[in-house]
């Protein structure tokens, strides 16, 4: 299952995490956008190990409060939703 996410993830282009984030209410600008597909591109394998270590409020520099607000409902929604899945396959 991770080689399904990895090579996924090898294939993530920026225009569809931007369509993401559209789709989920999040208007990024360039910046931000930048800074989120370089952040998933280096992190996701981490991010998926152990989502509770990513302090998204490290971010507040980065993100407008509005964005931000956003990504931590969507992360939250998305790893309460996938996590035991994900985690059971990343220790495989």
């Amino acid at each position: 299952m991770i080689n399904l996410v990895e090579k996924f993830m090898d294939r993530l282009t920026i225009d569809e995490v931007n369509n993401f984030a559209i789709k989920k209410g999040v208007h990024l600008t360039e910046s931000e956008l930048e800074f989120t597909y370089n952040f998933v591109k280096k992190n996701w394998k981490n991010v998926l190990a152990n989502p509770t270590l990513l302090n998204l409020d490290r971010y507040s520099n980065i993100y407008s409060s509005s964005n931000l607000q956003k990504i931590k409902v969507i992360f939250n929604e998305y790893s309460q939703k996938y996590q035991r899945f994900l985690w059971y396959f990343l220790i495989l």
